[in-house]
């Protein structure tokens, strides 16, 4: 077994080192981006890649979703775990939520680089990539399912490359259970593409420089993060912080779902325990573990980069100052077969509004309102009349980000565990059967205050031919909170414009859809921070 690399400490190296493994990555995904086949990845930017170290700790990141990066360290394990060392030109696929995956649509591959003929890896590369199909009982694969096999294929870690060579039994048995094998194979394929660019600029790093240096520095670069991580915890007032809040519903009857946390801090660490949170849930908003993790680990790097004034190494080390107590079958880890499409999308977002408000309470300084605290996931598919192939389409859409003490919040952005786009008209019309009739920002819907708010926005879709929709949103009742006075933000809407007439669609759920229907999408907008002059804090002006 090779010996543990000494770490270069040297902060010019490590800095120089630093910019080029984040390089690597975001070279990684630009060529996903390029060569993927479905406007989720081109042109909403679902996908996420990292470099790791031959323990699985996370060297480097690119600049990608959140929800995301924090949790592929689980999924780089449990496939080492499951699978052995992978040798030279083995690729790993895996999506399984209850390994480290986040939900079915996620689909991650994993690469070792390995320099010459050593044995040992000098890496690990990993590209997570959210498929617009995988399968399950609607398009989208987003369904309001009650358990996991309604959601799609489960993939455990298997060898989707072995040596070099594609496992076509594999390849096809994923592309036989989707509604879109050939999207589905292209975007598989760009995975493959940008792992073989992050092992190419790896091993011309190692050329370069030696193995043994490039090894240091990503152990230098952990150690580092960490180092940074601790700091910055230490700034953190000690003490306990309490906060809840709720999903609204699971889409199965279930209401105010409670998400509770115990914030301790007690010098360089930090424990979030969950202990008291709801019990999983019928509906598909349990978070797995993993997306628990993720969302306490973009937590603590958000506040520790705020506090210390600098950003975090990009891969944030390996958060050994943070601890989190998630228990087993709750709706934060939820256990098998449960339903969890939606936890990655929703529950990761309103685990992360538990965790600030209770930073709120140990540092005010740096503390924002509730920001919009929902993807508002959108899933269609049917058959398109001009190939007379299947299609299937998947879309999050941007909302208000919260007020803060430095300033209002952003207008029209994805907001914390997301870190998407939108996807432009042309390319969705151009793609797919559908108009846009309307895309604008609700003007007002943020929350007033000495900060507003960020306003949501409205999109309007058009349907062409038949099909089915699936919607998976959150903030339908419960507005965004303000904070220190200010006003929460407006809550969201759902509404299908059929023959003239408006229903009111519920926050999650499937529906028929015939040509000519519009189904309106109106985001909540974020809440103001501070009470304004005069003591005004509230009216929203758009209630549409």
């Amino acid at each position: 077994m090779r010996e543990t690399p000494t770490a270069v400490r040297d902060p010019i190296r490590l800095e120089i080192y630093r910019h080029l493994l984040t390089a690597l990555t975001e070279e990684m995904g630009a060529a996903l981006r390029r060569s993927a086949h479905s406007p989720n990845i081109k042109e909403r930017r679902d996908y996420s890649c990292a470099l790791f170290d031959p323990a699985a700790r996370p060297v480097a990141m690119g600049d990608h979703m959140p929800v995301h990066l924090g949790a592929m360290p689980m999924s780089v394990a449990t496939a080492l775990s499951e699978l052995g060392q992978l040798g030279p030109g083995d690729v790993a696929a895996l999506n399984d939520p209850f390994r480290g995956g986040t939900h079915l649509p996620d689909i991650t591959l994993i690469a070792p680089v390995h320099v010459a003929a050593d044995p040992s890896p000098l890496g690990y590369l990993a590209a997570r990539a959210h498929h617009a199909d995988v399968g399950g009982m609607t398009p989208g694969s987003m369904p309001l399912a009650r358990e996991i096999y309604q959601e799609g294929l489960t993939i455990p870690p298997v060898r989707l490359v072995r040596r070099g060579e594609r496992v076509d039994d594999i390849w096809r048995l994923l592309l036989a259970n989707v509604r879109t094998p050939g999207e589905r194979a292209g975007d598989l394929a760009a995975q493959l593409a940008s792992l073989a660019a992050g092992r190419r600029r790896l091993l011309e790093l190692a050329t370069r420089r030696g193995r043994t240096e490039v090894a240091g520095a990503m152990a230098g670069l952990l150690e580092y993060a960490d180092r940074l991580v601790r700091a910055g915890i230490a700034m953190i007032p000690d003490g306990v912080y309490h906060a809840e809040d709720v999903l609204e519903d699971d889409g199965m009857g279930s209401t105010d779902l409670a998400i509770r946390v115990r914030l301790s801090v007690a010098g360089d660490r930090i424990e979030a325990d969950f202990t008291g949170s709801a019990g999983q849930a019928d509906g598909g908003v349990n978070a797995v573990a993993a997306i628990t993790w993720s969302a306490a680990r973009y937590v603590v790097r958000v506040v520790v980069e705020r506090l210390l004034g600098q950003d975090l190494p990009a891969g944030g080390g390996d958060m050994s100052a943070l601890r989190v107590v998630a228990p087993e079958g709750s709706i934060v880890a939820a256990r098998p077969p449960a339903s969890v499409a939606g936890g990655n999308v929703e529950a990761s977002q309103r685990i992360t509004d538990v965790l600030l408000l209770a930073v709120a309470q140990a540092v005010p300084a740096i503390a924002a309102a509730q920001s919009q605290g929902t993807m508002n996931n959108l899933t269609m598919g049917g058959t398109d009349p001009r190939t007379g192939e299947p299609f299937a389409y998947y879309e999050t859409m941007a909302g208000g980000m919260g007020g803060g003490a430095d300033g209002p919040g952003l207008s029209a952005v994805h907001v914390h565990m997301t870190n998407s786009l939108n996807t432009p008209i042309e390319a969705l019309e151009h793609a797919y059967p559908v108009r846009v009739r309307e895309y604008s920002v609700r003007r007002g819907t943020g929350g007033h205050g000495r900060h507003r708010g960020g306003d949501g926005v409205r999109r309007d879709l058009q349907f062409l031919v038949a099909g089915e929709m699936s919607l998976l949103t959150e903030r339908r009742r419960r507005a965004p909170a303000g904070l220190a006075g200010g006003a929460p933000g407006a809550c969201g809407r759902n509404v299908l414009l059929r023959r003239g007439g408006e229903v009111e669609l519920p926050a999650k759920g499937s529906v028929r859809i015939q040509p000519g229907d519009v189904v309106s999408i109106r985001t909540p907008g974020g809440g103001g921070w501070g009470s304004e002059a005069g003591g005004a804090t509230s009216g929203r002006a758009e209630s549409g």
